[in-house]
């Protein structure tokens, strides 16, 4: 049957950011559609925790620092300790730093750069070793952007990472796919989340923005979390380097 293949039965996924905003959805996705979630974050995320238990899932919650790639293969391994293997990985978490490119600091930029690119590339490249030692395949998804595709103000490490996320994700796919493994993306829209606060507590950029979704709303993160379930599931096996836009028609306009 169809909705055979959209389950997570009997797989593990890994979700960084997972403590709010869109990890936390996708955390919750994923435990519904029968996944073992591994949760990081820099913080504890009791409120995720709380959430999939009450949904009947199991949850891993794991603090770690991603602003250095040091922590990712331990994480890995508590995962195969936990719940036996690693089947699917989501890349979410990232920063955003705010300042005119005329006075942006480089701490600003190696912060940004740190841990939405490298972090993502090598934390890539364990799931798939991992993957590989396994000898079944598995999924992965990266958190993209709108400005993957534009390259918006004020942004500038934000936007060449993000960028740097699409591309990323084209050339695992292209070396990985035929180890059965599944390299994607997801780049959201406006989403109510951490990241635009600033945006939404400012009234003419807010109107701005939600003038152009043909949507006529910011996103939520449960609108991310169906996208991530199917591109974790085998629904979705056929499915390449390809980076969906979840932007209610930001870039449709």
């Amino acid at each position: 049957m169809i909705m055979d293949t959209f389950t997570l039965e009997g797989k593990t996924a890994i979700v960084t950011g997972c403590s709010t905003g869109l990890g936390q959805g996708i955390c919750l996705g994923m435990a519904e559609a029968g996944a073992k979630v591994v949760g990081v974050d820099y913080v504890d995320a009791p409120e995720t925790a709380a959430m999939i238990e009450k949904a009947g899932g199991s949850f891993l919650g794991i603090k770690a620092n991603l602003l250095t790639i040091a922590p990712i293969q331990g994480i890995v391994d508590q995962a195969v300790e936990a719940f036996g293997s690693v089947d699917v990985l989501v890349n979410n978490a990232g920063i955003i730093r705010r300042e005119d490119s005329i006075n942006y600091t480089e701490k600003d930029w190696d912060d940004v750069m740190n841990i939405n690119i490298k972090t993502v590339f090598f934390f890539c490249q364990a799931a798939a070793r991992q993957f590989l030692k396994q000898s079944k395949g598995g999924k992965i998804i990266n958190i993209a952007s709108m400005l993957s595709f534009q390259g918006g103000i004020r942004v500038p490490s934000y936007t060449a990472s993000k960028s740097g996320v699409m591309g990323l994700t084209r050339l695992l796919a292209c070396e990985w796919a035929k180890d059965n493994i599944n390299v994607n993306a997801i780049a959201p829209g406006y989403m109510n989340t951490n990241n635009t606060e600033q945006l939404r507590k400012d009234p003419k950029r807010s109107a701005e923005i939600l003038a152009r979704i043909p949507a006529d709303r910011w996103g939520l993160p449960s609108d991310v979390a169906g996208p991530a379930v199917f591109l974790a599931s085998s629904a979705s096996d056929y499915i390449n380097g390809y980076t969906i836009a979840v932007d209610g028609g930001w870039l449709a306009r």
